[in-house]
């Protein structure tokens, strides 16, 4: 049987999408995400944006406690009809077994391109805050200006407790104490 195309794996006329649609396509470079139905493409990430990533991952598993795990872009199953496959994902080693993470994730990290600065603070922050992410953090890695925004959960709706750029060092203590220097995720990169 040969690769699915894009035209196979669409769902009927009139009906939105649903995650076993999103499981049917094709693996052709493209992110694929859902959220409420609807499909979200986005090509993949830069280098830059993966160093950044690759940084943040490192720090984040030197200081993961052993009952929690950090992970590179795990699909996370918010719904039947919402999946997302955010940068890094902190889970409970308990909630390991499957394909999919499918319970809230301790911590989610999206690391902001241009194309996806809307989705990323607006779509994305919505629907992990439903789905009862603890803490989403953005980080924006412009190398003149690198930002992290942080937002915790509280009452069932996020509140941004951070917003830390350059040199100026963030002291998580959700989903564990870490500190974070924006300007270390980038050190070394070239500007655009």
């Amino acid at each position: 049987m040969g690769a699915m195309t894009i035209a196979e794996a669409w769902p009927p006329a009139g009906r939105p999408f649903t995650v076993t649609e999103l499981d049917r396509m094709p693996d052709d470079g493209r992110r694929y995400e859902l959220v409420d139905g609807a499909l979200v493409v986005s090509p993949r990430p830069v280098k830059a944006h993966q160093e950044v990533t690759a940084a943040l991952l490192v720090l984040l598993r030197q200081e993961c406690p052993p009952d929690l795990r950090a992970f590179h872009e795990p699909a996370v199953q918010l719904s039947p009809r919402t999946e997302l496959d955010p940068d890094i994902v902190v889970i409970r080693a308990q909630h390991l077994p499957g394909a999919k993470v499918t319970q809230p994730p301790r911590l989610v990290v999206e690391v902001r391109s241009p194309r996806t600065a809307l989705i990323d603070l607006n779509v994305k922050k919505t629907a992990y805050e439903r789905f009862g992410v603890e803490s989403y953090w953005i980080v924006v890695p412009d190398v003149g200006q690198p930002e992290l925004i942080v937002f915790e959960l509280h009452k069932g709706r996020y509140e941004q407790i951070a917003h830390v750029t350059g040199d100026e060092p963030f002291r998580a203590e959700k989903p564990f104490r870490l500190d974070v220097v924006p300007a270390r995720l980038v050190a070394g990169l070239l500007p655009d």
